[in-house]
């Protein structure tokens, strides 16, 4: 294992070449921009292929059609450029094509701000494009993890093939913290007998179709795959919730803060826990079978306005417990201003829950 000090975002594109991705088109914006200028060099060193597209619209079709012939692909982004991303995840999904894409989520609608926020949640987990489709999405809460995640999210891709997000934020990215790197891995771009690899003599060329020509199986095989992912991929870490009377729950840079928010409650007698999703979809159900009675209510910590990760929350614990969220928008959360509210909700001083 190779050992060193990184950015996150910088950390981010290493692990992608490190996990064998020999294609990257992207388009600049902040706060992702780390991402194209280190794979400018790097990608070129790994004998791989660096792309800076017109648009986010040119970059994630670069990604299909490289994806489509057996490259490991990739592209990222960030808010506004993000949401032109859309359309051609949609037809990655369609053609059941493997592919990762880095969201570095930044804060507001329309241009927003440059800097972090953690409001792509919904557009993640319920969006991605037109159709009746999911993506395998997983969120780091560190600039390791944001590696170690990069390094599963190629083979997940294609267990799958499917589509797969590392939602990253802001404050994670541009972050310097101590990582180790794994090996470097080749993939073979011949290695599946589906790829596109064009028409050789009298061989006859492989074609890629919109998979919902074939509506009825296609319908049952999309609920398979997203069923088998509910299954088999459920990720997140679980702090102190055996004897807590009040669960946080943060992915992401506020679960960072809210780690730090246990541990203050606890040296001052609050039974305070903590469940941080990792997988944000499928989103962790398995986790909140770990609370007890004990547990009088949940509380979403994230930096939104409307607590955007609540409404899983609530339905991951079937409506039995009552469900706050403390959404900070623009700003970091403080771990004093979390165990303060997680106080006033405990003593009864919040009469209103979320949902």
């Amino acid at each position: 294992m190779e050992k060193g000090l990184m950015k996150g975002n910088e950390a981010l594109a290493e692990a992608m070449v490190r996990a064998g991705c020999r294609f990257f088109s992207g388009y600049p914006i902040t706060p992702q921009n780390e991402i194209l200028e280190y794979l400018s060099w790097r990608m070129k060193e790994a004998g791989g292929a660096f792309v800076q597209s017109e648009s986010e619209l040119a970059a994630i079709n670069m990604v299909l059609g490289a994806a489509s012939a057996g490259a490991r692909a990739m592209t990222s982004s960030s808010g506004p450029g993000f949401s032109l991303l859309q359309e051609g995840i949609s037809y990655l999904i369609a053609g059941d094509i493997p592919a990762v894409i880095v969201d570095v989520a930044r804060f507001g609608s329309g241009i927003g701000e440059i800097s972090q926020g953690q409001c792509d949640y919904k557009l993640v987990t319920r969006g991605n494009g037109h159709g009746d489709s999911h993506l395998l999405v997983l969120a780091p809460a560190s600039v390791q993890e944001s590696v170690d995640l990069m390094m599963e999210a190629f083979p997940l891709a294609e267990k799958y093939r499917h589509p797969v997000i590392i939602l990253s934020d802001a404050a994670i990215g541009q972050m310097v913290e101590p990582v180790s790197f794994p090996p470097m891995e080749e993939v073979d771009i011949d290695r599946d007998d589906w790829t596109v690899k064009g028409c050789k003599g009298e061989e006859e060329s492989k074609k890629i179709t919109n998979v919902f020509y074939y509506m009825d199986d296609y319908n049952s095989f999309l609920r398979d795959k997203y069923q088998r992912m509910t299954e088999n991929e459920q990720r997140y870490e679980a702090i102190c919730v055996e004897d807590a009377q009040l669960v946080l729950v943060a992915y992401g840079i506020s679960a960072r803060v809210c780690k730090e928010a246990v541990r203050k409650a606890r040296s001052q007698g609050i039974p305070l826990g903590l469940i941080r999703p990792i997988s944000i979809y499928p989103y962790p159900k398995k986790a909140f079978a770990e609370l007890t009675g004990e547990c009088k209510a949940l509380m979403t910590v994230e930096m939104s306005i409307t607590g955007q990760m609540a409404e899983d929350v609530k339905l991951a614990v079937e409506c039995k417990y009552p469900v706050y969220t403390y959404g900070t928008g623009i700003k970091v959360p403080k771990s004093a201003d979390v165990v303060k509210y997680a106080v006033e909700i405990l003593e009864g001083k919040m009469d209103k829950e979320v949902f």
